[in-house]
């Protein structure tokens, strides 16, 4: 019969004075040190690194900001990235399948999010550490800057005339796709749109390295 070698890695006993006694296999013991090890080296090497953010690049200014995030900004930009590369608003303009009303409803939800998720961080951090002001300045004129002027000048035209006319076309069989074309200056509309669009994924890119640490 064939004996099974197995590696003991815990070992818990009671010696002679009643002391529980716990013992660790010294392989396992030294793979923790270099796990923990290298997960430091790794963290430090993260936050560390300094990301650039050319707000001209973003559409929202003319400065160029550097950061150097903490954990808690790691953690903010992981959110915001989520949200944009989950949504419509992170992802690249397709006029022949994308519909606009659809569009403007994603952008709404970000800047609820976004509002909420900046509010919810502690005063106490935004005073304290100046990554964190960066990180929620950015944020705040992603929102102002970035997509409130576009909204601001199309959206309400837009949704008027795209529901009076949807109305209008119920039982024509025309798709949302085709109705929205026929928007009087839908190729004005168009441009900003994808400005706006190209802006919030260069946005939704600088997280990404920002989260990942690259």
């Amino acid at each position: 019969m064939n004996e099974v070698a197995t590696m003991e890695i815990i070992k818990i006993f009671i010696d002679k004075n009643f002391n529980i006694q716990l013992g660790l296999n010294p392989i396992v013991a030294v793979v923790i040190l270099v796990s923990i090890l290298l997960y430091l080296r790794l963290s430090k090497r993260m936050l560390s690194k300094d990301y650039e953010i050319d707000e001209a690049e973003l559409g929202i200014g003319s400065a160029k900001l550097t950061i150097k995030p903490n954990y808690e900004d790691i953690q903010i930009a992981y959110k915001l990235w989520v949200e944009l590369t989950t949504r419509k608003i992170g992802l690249p303009f397709d006029s022949e399948h994308d519909v606009i009303d659809e569009i403007y409803s994603s952008w709404y939800e970000f800047f609820k999010i976004t509002r909420e998720l900046i509010k919810s961080i502690p005063a106490v951090k935004i005073r304290r550490n100046e990554s964190t002001r960066k990180l929620v300045r950015i944020s705040i004129d992603v929102l102002n800057s970035g997509i409130r002027p576009h909204l601001t000048k199309w959206q309400a035209r837009f949704r008027r005339w795209y529901e009076h006319e949807s109305k209008a076309d119920k039982n024509s069989g025309i798709f949302p796709q085709d109705i929205q074309k026929k928007f009087p200056d839908y190729q004005s509309l168009l441009v900003d749109l994808r400005s706006v669009n190209d802006n919030l994924i260069k946005y939704k890119n600088k997280l990404n390295d920002m989260v990942m640490g690259k």
